[in-house]
């Protein structure tokens, strides 16, 4: 995104700040220092970012020839029923409506503000603006900002967002093929194990992010550690892949695969299962902590990746676990039985979901996951294992 912070933290200096970067604007990024008097010529640009990529719109700006922000950066005065407006014009002149993210960001002295509006990327495409019915995208071109889509070629927008559906396929295959070619390399087979795969994604993928050469220092600051585990260990080499790169660990026989790529994928990919002596005969073992655990960190790494990445649209969350029938689960000691032939489970959520609502997106993933392999968590359990598991994370 363009701020380090969660969207509603940015404040009014934060606002000037980025101002003074002068990023000038582009596919995912626009400049307004009025709202518009033509009301639909404002829906219309809405209405392109959601069709395309998303992006931010920042209101008190000025920009010059050059589509950079042009100073000075004093926004502009305080009108507490502005956001009132947007939220109206969004109702009446896009269809179907775009739900948008909204920040009003005043000054110390409470007399001027920024009004930051957040677009999704959206998967209600497309948005159609006004009486005519017309859709637009977002191009970034100075000269022509929004381009229309015209109502006979409605196709191709549909079509590009299911060509961005097979890239994600696609991106997601190739990351599980590495850490199954990795386990080849070392003649080592993962046959009745439990896998467990952990990934998010750009909903829509279009084109790359950044640039590959720029991966292991992303990567170097996205891997979380906490006093439980590191996600990546970072001292570890680095494995090269197409548009992409992964570190590969199997410390204390614990085979893992951490894969970042240039299109915003984060996936984490390891074996969970050990064999544990149970009445003289090993028992396939799942341990739900230590499953947690990684889920945590798993987490919090994705966030600050996607965080260093212009990743303005949905993100599209998987878990899954294969073998996991019959598997013996602890949980404080306590035994239970997977009945689950594997388990997978597919969530739709945003950057701003991951800033401002990780404890609660990883206590229903952790509920979700605990009854699919059969185990029971009290609420005071899962108090005393989310507090630790957040309490934990190495600053």
């Amino acid at each position: 995104m363009f701020f380090d912070k969660p969207f509603h933290d940015i404040t009014f200096q934060d606002v000037v700040a980025f101002c003074e970067r002068q990023l000038p604007e582009g596919k995912q990024l626009d400049y307004k220092y009025l709202l518009p008097k033509n009301y639909e010529k404002f829906a219309k640009v809405i209405a392109s970012f959601a069709n395309a990529m998303g992006g931010l719109l920042i209101i008190g700006v000025q920009d010059d020839r050059n589509d950079k922000p042009r100073p000075p950066f004093a926004g502009i005065p305080y009108h507490e029923k502005l956001r009132n407006t947007i939220e109206d014009i969004i109702q009446v002149y896009i269809d179907p409506i775009v739900f948008v993210d909204i920040n009003v960001c005043v000054n110390k002295a409470g007399d001027r503000m920024f009004v930051l509006i957040q677009i999704p990327q959206s998967n209600l495409t497309p948005h159609l603006v006004g009486k005519l019915k017309r859709a637009y995208i977002r191009t970034g071109q100075s000269s022509r900002p929004e381009a229309i889509v015209h109502p006979e070629k409605l196709p191709w927008l549909l079509d590009h967002r299911k060509k961005s559906e097979r890239l994600r396929h696609i991106l997601y295959d190739k990351a599980e093929s590495h850490f199954d070619n990795y386990l080849k390399t070392l003649t080592v087979s993962a046959e009745g194990e439990v896998v467990c795969t952990l990934s998010i994604m750009p909903f829509y993928p279009d084109e790359p992010l950044t640039n590959y050469k720029k991966l292991p220092a992303l990567m170097n600051v996205a891997c979380t550690r906490a006093e439980y585990g590191t996600m990546a260990d970072t001292s570890f080499p680095l494995m090269p892949v197409q548009d992409g790169a992964a570190i590969i660990s199997n410390q204390r026989g614990i085979y893992k695969m951490t894969e970042f790529n240039a299109y915003g994928l984060v996936m984490n990919k390891q074996i969970i299962s050990s064999d544990e002596i149970v009445n003289g005969h090993a028992a396939r073992t799942l341990h739900l902590e230590k499953i947690a655990e990684n889920m945590a960190l798993f987490l919090m790494t994705a966030r600050k990746y996607a965080e260093q990445l212009t990743v303005g649209g949905n993100l599209y969350f998987r878990l899954k676990m294969n073998n996991t029938r019959a598997a013996r689960v602890l949980f404080n000691n306590k035994p239970f039985t997977a009945l689950e032939d594997y388990v997978r489970m597919d969530k739709t959520l945003s950057l701003q979901d991951l800033q401002n609502n990780l404890p609660e997106f990883l206590e229903t993933l952790l509920h979700e996951t605990a009854w699919a392999l059969g185990v029971q968590v009290s609420a005071e359990d899962m108090r005393l294992l989310l507090k630790r598991l957040l309490n934990g994370v190495v600053k």
